[in-house]
């Protein structure tokens, strides 16, 4: 639209055609003549334009880009409207009107400047989209990376204590490492499909520390006690393995003995509107206490950091341990 809009409205606001009227062939003639000088001038500064845009940017050199794109604007607008004026005056016989020709420069460099404005703002206003696009799929990469590499450690981790404990009851009950043995198979085939998961239902996520339970119960009989509840907050999501790791912390750091069994109670809290899950357990720590790779609570905290977008809450007092591990939950389930 905007080659029609200089090429018809700038003759006819200026006495470029002053004399001549659409019965005349001149007028029309005279019309394409100007269509064709818009044209031209449109074209030339968009190319100039673009061409600008290769060697200089708005941030890197802001003053030489906008005297550049002035010059540009000017010394080419103006040479090809005089130019073409002076051919018009010439063809059609007339006296060249000086002032008429400084006012269509004048017109066709301000009405260049302005289109060169919003083409630019637009421009900007584009690249700066495509640069926060850029930011956030990297950010997005990177946080998928940097789960990809916590995920790879939890089942490392957990393989190294289950086959301690897998040891022990080959030591203690032939008859228990075999129940413990198939046990454990059954529950590494979860972790082998929570791989590339960031998040999983809460309902999954009970059953497995319910099958990691009886695993445990196997070795400890009653002296582990773990309240797990029916369910929680429907399509809540936290991340996978999040209630065995923080269970398997309780049972590694505390005494567990038939004489006082450890209790650990897991249940669901909210706390300033952020649903969790809240495993707490009595402090009985353990007089010596095995060698940890420290991937615990710290893998932990960076995969809800990541998944969820909020890390753990850990309180530690004299009696008590507890743990808050964020809930994904959809806004529109509301209040737990």
């Amino acid at each position: 639209m905007g080659i029609p809009s200089f090429g018809l409205l700038i003759p006819r606001v200026t006495p470029l055609l002053d004399g001549v009227g659409p019965g005349q062939l001149a007028y029309w003639l005279g019309t394409l003549w100007f269509l064709g000088l818009a044209a031209a001038i449109w074209h030339g500064n968009r190319w100039l334009l673009f061409e600008q845009r290769r060697h200089y940017g708005w941030f890197n050199h802001p003053l030489r880009k906008l005297s550049m794109l002035l010059a540009a604007i000017v010394l080419y607008t103006t040479p090809i409207t005089v130019v073409a004026l002076l051919a018009w005056y010439g063809w059609s016989n007339a006296a060249a009107d000086w002032e008429a020709i400084r006012t269509v420069a004048l017109i066709n460099v301000i009405c260049v400047v302005f289109v060169t404005h919003a083409y630019e703002t637009v421009f900007l206003i584009k690249e700066r989209e495509g640069d926060l696009l850029r930011v956030a799929r990297l950010d997005r990469a990177r946080a998928e990376a940097e789960l990809s590499g916590f995920l790879a450690q939890v089942d490392p981790h957990f393989l190294f204590n289950s086959l301690n404990t897998l040891g022990h009851l080959i030591e203690t009950d032939a008859r228990r490492a075999v129940t413990f043995n198939q046990g454990l198979a059954g529950i590494y085939r979860y972790l082998l499909r929570q791989r590339g998961r960031s998040l999983v239902p809460l309902d999954e996520e009970l059953r497995f520390a319910r099958a990691y339970l009886e695993l445990m119960q196997i070795r400890y009989g009653e002296a582990l006690r773990c309240e797990l509840p029916a369910g929680g907050p429907a399509l809540a999501r936290l991340p996978p393995t999040a209630l065995q790791l923080l269970i398997e912390n309780a049972i590694k750091h505390n005494e567990v003995g038939a004489g006082s069994p450890l209790e650990i109670v897991v249940g669901f809290d909210e706390l300033a509107g952020e649903p969790s899950m809240l495993v707490s357990n009595r402090r009985r720590t353990r007089r010596s206490i095995r060698e940890s790779a420290g991937t615990g609570l710290r893998n932990l905290d960076e995969r809800s950091k990541l998944a969820v977008g909020r890390g753990i809450q850990v309180e530690q007092r004299d009696d008590e341990f507890r743990v808050r591990v964020p809930l994904m939950i959809p806004a529109h389930e509301g209040a737990l």
